[in-house]
């Protein structure tokens, strides 16, 4: 029987640790905190898809299945899973952050202190259809239309060699088609890097607002390609905090796309600075059908909350 309603999410779980192979072992023990608190947050929303913001990922996929399987022990199945190598933690060989050092952890394409920490993942009680998978993380920033990467009079900042090598994702961006009971429905999702910690160049909070103009591009190249769900961690509150806050506004005001969520903060960071933000989104494509929206948070999880929306398909 075909379903009725399909609950798409999207959570930033923050499932990172200190080194590689480091949540594998806590995930097998069976005993860490944040894996409960995960694993019945999960329970309490039951999505058909979710995609995940800041896990760990590994060459083979390892801790993913791991996870999956403790879900799936606990009666929460997903059959289908994607993940990809991420930009998080990969060395460029190059001094990315203008400090006059290599191998920083911000000399990495993607911040992180070991390949693929904090990177992405989806959950699929439905097909992911591979071969239509679309993944935009080694695209350079230079080749964005209309970007805004950091100049000094007329010069790229770290040089030619960084401005030919520097890529937009600091995680990945993913286009996931998934074959839905009520059709093919397409995952659009990224998580954008933090626009804080940089210097008077501003490049993390360029490639913030870059990394998230990206989809109005990709829109504006793609736009009879079907119904979608826009959703990750944008790190950027329209209203409140840090940030350079247009590209997100063009989004939620964009006629492609629906906001159910209001303006509530999404993070519980510390106080005063920065403060409860909206970071995390979940924009459906303006043909869908939003039927019921929600959150889940649990302090023990994850700072960010889960994003849950019911939609229905429009007839093919």
């Amino acid at each position: 029987m075909q379903a009725k309603t399909l609950r798409i999410a999207t959570f930033n779980a923050e499932l990172i640790r200190k080194g590689p192979g480091l949540l594998l072992r806590d995930i097998l023990r069976g005993d860490d905190p944040q894996i409960a608190a995960f694993r019945a947050l999960m329970l309490e929303v039951k999505p058909d898809i979710i995609a995940l913001q800041g896990i760990d990922h590994d060459l083979r996929g390892t801790a993913l299945r791991a996870l999956n399987d403790d879900l799936g022990a606990a009666g929460l199945s997903y059959p289908h899973m994607y993940t990809a190598t991420s930009n998080a933690g990969q060395d460029s060989g190059l001094d990315l952050n203008g400090n006059g050092k290599l191998g920083d952890a911000d000399d990495s394409h993607g911040y992180g202190r070991f390949s693929g920490m904090g990177a992405m993942a989806i959950l699929s009680r439905y097909p992911v259809l591979s071969d239509e998978i679309a993944d935009y993380t080694s695209l350079l920033w230079k080749d964005l239309a209309g970007n805004i990467y950091p100049m000094n009079d007329g010069h790229p900042f770290g040089g030619p060699a960084v401005f030919d090598a520097h890529r937009l994702s600091s995680r990945g961006h993913w286009v996931v088609p998934v074959q839905t009971p009520m059709g093919k429905l397409r995952v659009m999702t990224f998580h954008a890097t933090p626009p804080l910690y940089d210097g008077d160049e501003d490049r993390n909070g360029r490639r913030n607002h870059d990394e998230t103009a990206f989809w109005l591009d990709y829109l504006d190249r793609n736009p009879t390609a079907g119904p979608f769900a826009l959703m990750g961690t944008v790190n950027t509150d329209p209203e409140r905090g840090n940030g350079r806050p247009e590209a997100i506004n063009a989004l939620l005001a964009d006629p492609r796309l629906q906001n159910p969520f209001d303006s509530s903060p999404t993070a519980d960071f510390d106080e005063p600075l920065p403060g409860d933000l909206r970071v995390d989104y979940l924009l459906p494509s303006a043909g869908l059908r939003v039927i019921a929206r929600g959150r889940a948070t649990d302090i023990n999880a994850s700072r960010h909350s889960l994003l849950w929306v019911d939609i229905t398909l429009p007839r093919p």
